[in-house]
């Protein structure tokens, strides 16, 4: 009879045992799962963070060499402007000749 109630003792255990795990299982797949859809939504949040980031650089870089360009055509407008000194050597040079016109 005390074989049988280890018997019984042990195979209560077992099942015991078998439940835990089952549960154990459940819950680590739940978690696995879990942590699965978290990942990608993570990623398509990510995904979609560096296409915004994309956009923003190719607009900056748009930005950039309409600024070049600007600049470049400014710079070629000053150069071919006269200097105050050229003018003020040319107002002299006027006004050497001025008052022999009358």
């Amino acid at each position: 009879m005390q074989e049988y109630n280890e018997y019984q003792n042990f195979a209560s255990d077992g099942s015991t045992r078998l439940r835990d795990l089952e549960e154990k299982h459940r819950l680590l797949k739940e978690r696995t799962l879990l942590i699965g859809q978290n990942l990608i939504q993570e990623r398509e949040k990510t995904f979609s963070d560096l296409q915004e980031l994309k956009k923003e650089v190719i607009v900056l870089k748009e930005e950039t060499l309409r600024m070049r360009e600007l600049m470049k055509r400014m710079s070629e407008q000053i150069s071919s402007l006269a200097r105050r000194e050229e003018l003020m050597i040319l107002q002299r040079q006027f006004d050497m000749f001025k008052p022999n016109i009358k």
